[in-house]
């Protein structure tokens, strides 16, 4: 079986340390430009590391032809956590390989740095992969496996001694060196595929679902590993997952796919909070949907009736003008309930309560016929407090509704 390698190829190299001014420039940018813990660190982090316009990828021809890619556009910031989230078969994986070099577009550009790489070989491109399976060479040692890129670019002994040690400092492996990856855990292979990565001074590091393999608790571990590594190197990560808490946990920004489209880009909050799409909401996180027709508008607000004739103010994208029927979105937190139906934005009767330990939801049969849940966080005093059966009211926070665009 073969064995798959990262395109290894050198950084350019840089002054020990440039001039930078001290004031906050984003949220994980390192002080100053130049290297850190060996790492390059980007020198201008308001430009865009890499920019994808228009591209296609289009697999098969004449009638079996599929469109993986459907004229995909969006712009990677440097020193950003960027992740690619959608379900299997949506064309993340398709972006990240076409990045990556290990197939091209059928149409469209991708720029690193301003230039046009999408036509370079993987080995021409200053990007690295970490792949879900690591590919890592179990007769080596952790050092031998760190080194072998380095080794493969001809660079000196003493410089790849010093680089291994290092990346085995920035992955914490120290101790585990002389180690064979065949005698170590999940979590630290996945540890030693970062730095093997990492080592030969990456502009892009891609991350192909690299955390799918391993059980929830190292899961948990390795996504703060992952955050601290992109923070102290101060590299562009893109990661790719269908796992919306792990995209939430760890990106600057999430870009969501679905059917080879990018459907919303934006920060976990703006994701979470704000989904302009249907799909998205349904996607990340549980939701309550509410259809209604939309009565009036006034500054950025629309007064929408719904099915049991009650009013719901609620927000809706930016460069949308809603009208007519439609699809109103309440997040079950961002809702609670009160005793008296009538001080409510909302009424109904209570079908459930579900127990889950962190929290209760509550799920209310709506005056109109909607089911709707509510999330209440537990704590050591939480009581239930609506049996089932009972009258209540639901009151929505300030800007907890939102208006989808389909």
């Amino acid at each position: 079986m073969g064995i798959a390698f990262e395109s290894l190829v050198t950084a350019p190299q840089l002054p020990s340390r440039l001039a930078c001014d001290d004031n906050q420039t984003g949220t994980h940018l390192p002080p100053r430009a130049g290297f850190l813990n060996g790492v390059i660190v980007p020198e201008q982090p308001g430009k865009n590391a890499i920019e994808v316009r228009g591209v296609r990828k289009v697999f098969g021809t004449g009638e079996n032809q599929v469109a993986a890619l459907d004229t995909v556009s969006v712009s990677i910031r440097e020193n950003e956590f960027f992740t690619l989230l959608g379900p299997s078969g949506c064309g993340k994986t398709t972006l990240l390989r076409l990045i990556a070099g290990f197939d091209f577009p059928s149409a469209g550009e991708i720029l690193l740095h301003g230039e046009d790489i999408a036509p370079l070989p993987p080995f021409k491109r200053p990007v690295n992969t970490v792949f879900q399976s690591y590919a890592l060479f179990p007769h080596m040692t952790v050092a031998q496996n760190i080194g072998f890129g380095l080794e493969m670019l001809g660079k000196p002994k003493a410089e790849i001694t010093a680089r291994v040690a290092q990346m085995l400092k920035l992955v914490k492996m120290e101790a585990l060196a002389a180690r064979r990856t065949s005698q170590i855990s999940g979590g630290q292979q996945q540890r030693v595929a970062l730095a093997r990565a990492l080592a030969p001074q990456p502009k892009v590091l891609l991350l192909d679902e690299p955390l799918s393999a391993l059980d929830y608790k190292l899961r948990k571990e390795m996504q703060i590993e992952l955050k601290r590594l992109q923070h102290e190197t101060g590299i562009t990560f893109i990661f790719v997952t269908h796992d919306q808490e792990e995209a939430l946990t760890m990106s600057d920004r999430i870009a969501v796919m679905s059917a080879g489209k990018i459907l919303q880009v934006g920060t976990p909050h703006d994701i979470y909070d704000r989904p302009a799409e249907r799909f998205v909401a349904d996607f990340i996180g549980e939701t309550n949907f509410l259809k209604g027709t939309v009565v009036s508008k006034k500054s950025g607000i629309a007064t929408v009736r719904i099915a049991s004739d009650a009013m719901v103010a609620a927000g809706f994208p930016e460069g949308f003008d809603p009208s007519g029927e439609v699809t109103v979105v309440v997040r079950p937190e961002h809702a609670d309930l009160v005793a008296d139906a009538a001080k409510g934005t909302v009424g109904g009767v209570m079908a459930n309560v579900v127990y889950f330990g962190t929290d209760t939801h509550y799920h209310v049969k709506l005056d109109g016929g909607d089911n709707f849940i509510v999330r209440h966080q537990n704590s050591r005093s939480s009581a239930v407090a609506f049996d089932p059966g009972a009258k209540v009211g639901i009151v929505f926070e300030d800007g907890g509704a939102r208006i989808l665009r389909d």
